[in-house]
């Protein structure tokens, strides 16, 4: 899965946990929750459907790296096969 794939995956991800949040206007560098309102439960989902979508666990030492849609696709570049 190349970047782009994963960015479009996460962004699908995002909208199932946050559906009021419209993926076009989510901006790659900016934390989630300072576009949204992605709280620290929503972040715990998002790593949920991360697992299970994915196959990637991601530890909750490293959930800030799930901040953005630009850390989130960084991180999982690293993890996924």
């Amino acid at each position: 899965m190349n970047r782009e794939q994963l960015a479009v995956r996460v962004l699908e991800l995002v909208t199932e946990i946050a559906p009021d949040v419209d993926p076009a206007s989510v901006i790659p560098g900016i934390d989630f929750r300072d576009q949204f309102d992605f709280d620290s439960m929503d972040t715990l989902n998002f790593a949920i459907a991360l697992h299970r979508e994915l196959g990637v666990e991601v530890p909750e030492t490293e959930y800030s790296r799930l901040a953005s849609l630009d850390k989130c696709v960084a991180y999982l570049a690293e993890h996924v096969s």
